[in-house]
């Protein structure tokens, strides 16, 4: 007597495949997005580079010199830096008119704005989340009331609200403290698109099956809210903050472009395009090396943001033209024998 064992089922490729959770999902489209990819390994290495050159929470950076420490200038502080063959030099960015390092304020200014913009997207976020998820879930008299609120704040411009806040809450802190302040201030009112948006998936996903079997259950609105409908809603709120952070370092950077943000000693990076505006013709390499860094900044958010939206999108799907045409031409090439018989 022999047993047989059954095969598992085959779909298609041969062997079965077991289902993918979200995340997986998630992660497979967005490793498949070549540019989102190495914009973010772009901006790891930014970062890597100013937070290592420069150091952070006290503990030193690799670079000799310190983005306030006065030298004598070389070579009439142009830049040293070299690629062939590669050689960074004494001063690779080059020395202001007093001697400073431009490499070293270059990375303490990435540091300061990176900071900023991080605040503003973790604060802007989280009242966005908070006042949307509200407004769209009671709907009624908390809608109109949180909506309200939030016109009134988006009828105001928001570089002079922000210019207004940072300046008043700059005057009564540290100045170390000023960078944590202004990301702050700045983001307790930029927090406006997201939260519209995030009311307007509340107001879809509050009517879905899955809220009336909770509701049904005896959950309460709180655990609906934040168990059950805002993980659905997760992929739209990461994919906004990611382009607001883009927004948020321009803001930042237009702020202490004219005297309202990030102030001396500290540096950031519009301060130095503001600080070196009147060289850019005499001493170019004092405006583009901070203006270099913020465009490749906001690239590498933009690109990123651009890839968590594919991504958490089911509709979107990476057409590729080689599986296509030979899926088209399988049947044909099939076929063919088949009609020369007959």
């Amino acid at each position: 007597m022999t047993t047989t064992t059954s095969a598992p089922t085959v779909h298609g490729s041969g062997e079965e495949k077991p289902g993918l959770s979200q995340g997986q999902i998630v992660r497979k489209r967005f490793i498949g997005n070549t540019a989102a990819v190495t914009s973010l390994v772009v901006f790891v290495l930014i970062l890597a580079l100013a937070y290592t050159a420069g150091g952070f929470f006290g503990i030193p950076g690799w670079w000799k010199y310190s983005h306030n420490e006065v030298n004598d200038l070389l070579n009439g502080g142009r830049p040293t830096l070299q690629l062939f063959p590669f050689s960074l030099g004494e001063h690779p960015f080059g020395q202001d008119r007093l001697g400073r390092d431009t490499f070293a304020q270059t990375m303490r200014g990435v540091q300061i704005s990176v900071t900023v913009m991080f605040i503003i997207g973790i604060v802007g976020g989280t009242i966005g989340v908070v006042v949307g998820a509200l407004a769209g879930y009671f709907r009624g008299w908390v809608d109109n009331a949180l909506m309200r609120m939030t016109d009134v704040v988006i009828v105001i411009p928001l570089i002079i609200l922000a210019a207004v806040l940072g300046q008043v809450a700059s005057r009564s802190v540290a100045a170390n403290l000023q960078p944590l302040v202004l990301g702050l201030m700045v983001g307790l009112i930029a927090w406006t698109g997201l939260a519209r948006l995030v009311r307007a998936e509340f107001l879809s996903l509050r009517e879905r099956e899955f809220v009336d079997a909770a509701r049904i259950a005896g959950a309460s609105s709180s655990r609906i809210i934040f168990r059950h409908i805002l993980p659905n809603a997760v992929g739209v709120i990461i994919v906004f903050v990611t382009l607001s952070m883009s927004s948020a370092i321009l803001l930042e950077t237009s702020l202490s472009y004219i005297g309202m943000g990030v102030k001396a000693p500290d540096v950031s990076l519009g301060l130095l395009i503001s600080q070196n505006q009147e060289a850019f013709s005499t001493r170019p390499w004092l405006f583009w090396w901070p203006g270099m860094f913020i465009v490749a900044i906001c690239l590498c958010i933009n690109f990123i943001g651009d890839g968590l939206r594919d991504a958490f999108d089911p509709r979107q799907k990476k057409f590729n033209a080689k599986k296509a045409r030979d899926t088209t031409a399988g049947p044909r090439k099939s076929a063919g024998p088949q009609a020369k018989e007959q």
